[in-house]
């Protein structure tokens, strides 16, 4: 039976396992991240009868990770949001094995290893092991203060040092880095973004936006020098950090470094099982590794942009939690193909940002709105690929709905004066493409 003989209800895996509504097997998620959490949670929602098993080597119950670098570092008061009640794991009979790891994947008996020896069975398996911080490797990155944010662990201490630091410094202005410097802004305390770029989150944004960022950042009294590469670390005899030397020579104060300069999938299990990895682990349309029975989601998980048809692997929450309903969606019988708009939003201080779609093929951009609440439009000749906005909330909606439909604006049309994308995409609804094209 070919995948199109199955149907809707029912979908036949390469292996000739068939999955659906009905499917009841035994499914292990490595990893209780976003996407991982999202697998589990869609899976019962749809109907799934079988066994769900979360494995983590995180001890602390699964929970949100984007306020960790923002609301949680800024204010002590501010508690760890979970990412699913205490009660729904148990109410939804899903066995949670936080602080634990898989050591192992044993393809041919369909099991993993733990690192203390359990053995789990499982008929499909889904890698959602996220990713870890890239190292900083220069003289001194060994000193007591420096540190980077992945976990809830790192926030708590982070937040903790910041109670007693006087002056930070941050490597790297991406979204963790800027996100974080506007944190510690807001409690006070002096903050230097050290950036090897000649601007801030230059291989995720235009320079528009990035632009008007840094000139915010610096509006807030953020100390932002780009073209600037950490040459060293210096500390005390006691092994405390006190500065960071730049490539320019220039030395700057810290008692507290905070190390962001991106992340690397963890593909290791993937790898060792003999999958094939390739900054992540690939799959296929489906989220499939070539192992019918293996998925991969989220952070970890390489795959194919339906726009471009290029191999890509996002970092962000809604990209994790579209691939674990995707998954689910999967085992449950749908045959589509992953076809999920890429969406991301940072907070940074007074600044939200919100993205649609992916802008580093654009060869047009157009701006529109006010000087603090505008969007940039990215074409790639004449075709609207992405929407960055900043404080514009309308336009993001407008920007998903366009994008996701089909019926977005040419270059020529959105360069008019006056040219409202929330506007438009108001007409293209209820009027028709062509009329407002």
């Amino acid at each position: 039976m070919t995948t199109k003989d199955a149907g809707r209800g029912q979908v036949a895996g390469r292996a000739g396992h068939v999955a659906g509504a009905g499917y009841a097997g035994q499914v292990v998620v490595a990893g209780a991240g976003h996407a991982g959490v999202q697998v589990a949670a869609s899976l019962r929602a749809g109907g799934f009868a079988g066994a769900i098993t979360l494995v983590d080597d995180d001890s602390d119950r699964p929970y949100q990770r984007p306020p960790l670098s923002k609301d949680f570092v800024a204010d002590k008061a501010v508690a760890p949001l979970p990412l699913r009640a205490e009660r729904f794991f148990a109410n939804s009979n899903i066995q949670l094995r936080d602080g634990s790891a898989i050591r192992e994947i044993d393809r041919r008996a369909k099991q993993v290893i733990l690192q203390d020896g359990a053995v789990l069975d499982y008929s499909t398996l889904v890698l959602a092991t996220g990713a870890r911080c890239r190292p900083l490797d220069v003289p001194g990155a060994h000193l007591r203060g420096i540190h980077q944010l992945r976990t809830l662990r790192d926030a708590r201490t982070l937040r903790e040092l910041l109670t007693r630091a006087r002056s930070v410094v941050v490597v790297g202005a991406g979204f963790i880095g800027l996100e974080f410097a506007a944190a510690v802004r807001g409690r006070g305390l002096a903050v230097t973004v050290l950036e090897t770029g000649d601007r801030p989150l230059a291989r995720a944004l235009t320079a528009p936006m990035s632009g008007h960022l840094a000139a915010a950042h610096l509006s807030m009294g953020t100390s932002l020098r780009c073209n600037e590469t950490v040459a060293r670390i210096t500390g005390t005899a006691a092994g405390d950090v006190t500065a960071v030397v730049g490539s320019s020579g220039t030395s700057y104060p810290a008692d507290l470094v905070l190390v962001g300069i991106g992340v690397q999938p963890r593909d290791e299990l993937a790898r060792t099982a003999g999958l094939p990895v390739d900054n992540g682990i690939l799959v296929d349309d489906r989220l499939r590794t070539p192992d019918p029975a293996i998925y991969a989601a989220g952070d970890c998980a390489r795959f194919r942009d339906p726009a471009s048809g290029e191999r890509i692997r996002l970092e962000s929450v809604q990209n994790a939690t579209d691939h674990g309903r995707h998954i689910a969606a999967t085992l449950l019988g749908n045959d589509d193909a992953y076809e999920a708009l890429p969406l991301f939003w940072s907070n940074q201080g007074r600044l939200r940002l919100q993205v649609a779609g992916l802008s580093g093929a654009a060869t047009h951009t157009v701006v529109t709105g006010d000087p603090d609440r505008f969007s940039v439009l990215c074409f790639r000749d004449d075709r609207l690929i992405a929407v960055e906005s900043l404080n514009s909330p309308g336009d993001h909606v407008a920007a998903r709905r366009v994008l996701t439909a089909g019926t977005a604006p040419s270059l020529a049309r959105a360069a008019q004066n006056g040219f409202s994308l929330k506007q438009y995409a108001q007409d293209a609804t209820t009027s028709g493409v062509d009329h407002v094209r």
